[in-house]
């Protein structure tokens, strides 16, 4: 049997449980070329098959449960907290779903380290509830690089029309221009360059670096970034034989790079990728950890309080999340 892609279960107060077990009932998963294994609790997506309305129940194995929802669909579940699911309210995780949300991701990571799973796919989680658990990780993506050994990592959103990279992620935007070296638009840029050939089996992809100012700088009369840091940063990667290209006006290039002319965007600020890719892949966008070891896809979206325990969220965002994550672990 091919590895399994591990699903963590997110927030057990969020729609993470419930977009689960509503992918799985909807067929979403059907055709997967891997096996799924939730990390997870199995109270917890008992009581999110009762939210969309379909029945459940749990049957164990060696090391693991099995849940049968709605007839005949299976769906393996590895044991990691036994919270009090009746206690539990929408919307308001305590410490001991902190410290669950924590179990869920590191045993994943691990999982995929050791080489027993080929990629993980992870639910919205809440910072705060992990804060008041004791740890200081800021989300996801710090706890992962830490425990991957990992200094640096790019933060990806994507979908089939558009794949954004950044170099930097959430600041107000007054100290982006402060935030931007020549070093870490280099190292954005190799990362990408890395992450493409290795998990999207791009032999040399192209890369388009966009500017920070309009027009590019005008030729410096809007900004000097683009002549300080950004095509320097440019020339030292295609020197090192990345395909990357640049510096291109932000205002243009996306036309272009939704018809397939380049194979990723590196954007210098969080809405100058955000923007064009919620555009074209709203229900659909993908968050990808390049850098890493390992495949880590994700939800492009939040626990989604306001939406928990109705059963009227979407699970695309989370479908596209694993079948992403199935494509890459396809190249390893």
């Amino acid at each position: 049997m091919k590895r399994p892609i591990v699903l963590t279960l997110g927030d057990p107060t969020g729609v993470g449980p419930e977009i689960i077990v509503k992918a799985l009932c909807e067929g979403a998963f059907d055709g997967l070329s891997r096996p799924l294994l939730v990390a997870g609790d199995p109270a917890v997506l008992q009581r999110a098959a009762a939210v969309v309305g379909v029945s459940c129940r749990a049957t164990t194995a060696p090391g693991h449960v099995q849940l049968v929802l709605a007839g005949d669909r299976q769906l393996d579940l590895a044991p990691l907290s036994a919270l009090d699911a009746d206690r539990l309210k929408y919307g308001r995780p305590d410490t001991d779903c902190g410290h669950a949300m924590v179990r869920y991701i590191e045993w994943a990571c691990d999982q995929c380290l050791s080489g027993q799973a080929a990629a993980m796919v992870t639910a919205p989680i809440n910072k705060a509830a992990i804060h008041a658990a004791g740890y200081a990780f800021p989300g996801h993506t710090e706890l992962l690089a830490e425990r991957c050994g990992v200094d640096k990592v790019v933060m990806m959103l994507g979908g089939e029309k558009l794949k954004v990279c950044l170099v930097t992620t959430h600041m107000a935007l007054a100290e982006v221009p402060q935030a931007l070296s020549q070093a870490e638009i280099l190292e954005t840029i190799r990362i990408t360059d890395a992450a493409f050939r290795r998990f999207f089996g791009q032999a040399r992809p192209r890369i388009a670096v966009l500017a920070l100012n309009p027009h590019a700088g005008e030729g410096g009369l809007f900004g000097d970034e683009e002549s300080r840091l950004i095509a320097p940063a440019i020339a030292a990667a295609q020197a090192e034989g990345i395909a990357a290209s640049g510096p291109h006006s932000a205002d243009t290039l996306f036309h272009f790079a939704a018809r397939g002319s380049c194979d990723a965007v590196v954007c210098m600020y969080h809405d100058q990728g955000l923007i064009p890719l919620k555009l074209l892949h709203f229900e659909d966008g993908v968050n990808v950890t390049l850098g890493l070891p390992i495949v880590r896809t994700s939800v492009d979206h939040g626990t989604a309080y306001d939406l928990a325990g109705t059963g009227q969220a979407s699970a695309e965002s989370l479908v596209a999340a694993v079948r992403m994550a199935e494509q890459m672990a396809a190249h390893l």
